[in-house]
């Protein structure tokens, strides 16, 4: 399956049926489409090309990879692929569905695309990924994946020493507190009508972690167009550098309806995710999910590792299914007239 540059449109998507659709070009499903393709499987990734990270300045926490913006990885990551015989091809997915199966029971999926254009595949890896969702708090999102952060181990380092904020989200945010703590001294935690007990607050104090209970009206932008401070409901402007939000996190499954798979809501109110079992099987036979669609607190490093996973084992699974063929059809051969 030949391919060496991006695919816009539906000319060259490939006739027939393929081995393995993957649904999302991140880290999880570039990778999946790695160890499919490196087994001589055909394998097409239906990319986007809206990655979750793209705001960021660099990937961090990767070993050996460590700084390089996400663009640049994924622009490694769709060579590898190709460099293997994979295609990788710009679009969205419209509608995916299960298929009449093979008179051997092998499991088929028909995917159509936003533009119209339709594939045949025998196993399918949603590494679609997930949306945060921001409180609704104006001026926030005009920040966001600059001054406005959400991981400490993404972007930790490069705020450290900051004047740093937690706008309060719900449970999460005060566990955010105790990892931003360890990279500055001056934290302030603005509650945004969150209760916090007596224990918490206690512990906030030993902390040094300033708690600011009155309501957030507005993030100021300063006159360099970083992130001012924080202004409150009195008039009060505290001044920040860096805010870190835990943001509501939201599997993308637009198009994904007639798969069936099953979703789980997450604790504590942060959001949803699609349910996956050993190396990102679902309930739905022939369907692997991988990455932050089903692990929404991985990072690029474990995206990837997850995909990885996933694609060795659809491989097997389809070498399975290709034994099995390949029996059936010996016997109907041997079988007496």
């Amino acid at each position: 399956m030949p391919g060496t540059t991006d695919v816009y449109g539906t000319e060259q998507l490939p006739g027939g049926t393929v081995d393995a659709l993957v649904i999302g070009g991140g880290a999880a499903g570039l990778n999946g489409a790695l160890m499919l393709a490196r087994s001589r499987r055909s394998v097409v990734v239906i990319d986007s090309g809206a990655p979750r990270n793209a705001p960021a300045g660099g990937v961090h926490g990767l070993l050996g990879l460590d700084g390089t913006p996400p663009t640049e990885l994924l622009r490694r990551g769709r060579e590898e692929v190709r460099r293997y015989g994979g295609l990788v091809v710009t679009g969205e997915v419209a509608s995916a569905a299960p298929a009449a199966p093979s008179a051997e029971g092998d499991p088929r999926f028909t995917v159509t695309l936003a533009d119209g254009g339709t594939l045949q595949a025998r196993r399918l890896l949603v590494a679609t990924g997930l949306r945060d969702v921001l409180p609704d708090v104006r001026g926030l999102a005009e920040h966001w994946g600059h001054g406005v952060v959400h991981c400490p181990y993404c972007h930790g380092w490069e705020v450290r020493d900051e004047p740093i904020g937690i706008l309060s989200t719900g449970p999460a945010s005060i566990h955010h507190a105790w990892l931003f703590r360890q990279l500055t001294d001056d934290l302030v935690f603005f509650t945004r009508g969150a209760e916090l007990d007596e224990d918490t607050r206690e512990r906030f104090a030993a902390r040094g972690i300033r708690i600011v209970d009155t309501p957030v009206r507005e993030v100021v932008t300063g006159e360099e167009g970083d992130i001012a401070g924080v202004r409150l409901g009195d008039g009060h402007l505290v001044p920040r550098r860096v805010l870190a939000v835990a943001t509501t996190l939201r599997a993308r499954t637009e198009g994904l309806d007639g798969l069936g798979l099953p979703a789980e809501e997450l604790p504590g109110g942060m959001g949803r995710r699609l349910v996956s079992g050993t190396a990102g099987t679902t309930e739905v036979p022939g369907v692997w999910v991988a990455g932050n669609a089903t692990d929404p607190t991985a990072q690029v490093g474990a995206s990837a590792a997850a995909g990885a996973l996933a694609g060795a084992h659809m491989n097997a699974d389809l070498a399975a299914a290709d034994t099995e063929a390949a029996l059936a059809a010996a016997r109907r051969v041997g079988a007496p007239a």
